[in-house]
């Protein structure tokens, strides 16, 4: 919502077509980063990584409380 607001505020405030594009581009992109990175944030450590569930199934804990690999 945020990017949408500043998106049509450089619209409407920006007069050269080509700092407009640009300006416009940019926050396309950013918009675009943080839609795609929204689950993460929502979610943290929800996303089923094979390669996380493997690594935590790979180490057995210490007598003094740490890790150590299998």
């Amino acid at each position: 919502m945020a990017y949408a607001a500043l998106a049509v505020l450089a619209f409407t405030t920006l007069t050269d077509t080509r700092i407009r594009a640009g300006t416009l581009l940019i926050l396309g992109l950013f918009a675009f980063k943080s839609w795609m990175r929204r689950n993460d944030v929502l979610h943290p450590g929800s996303d089923g990584d094979a390669e996380d569930q493997v690594l935590a199934e790979s180490r057995r804990p210490r007598a003094d409380g740490g890790f150590e690999p299998m």
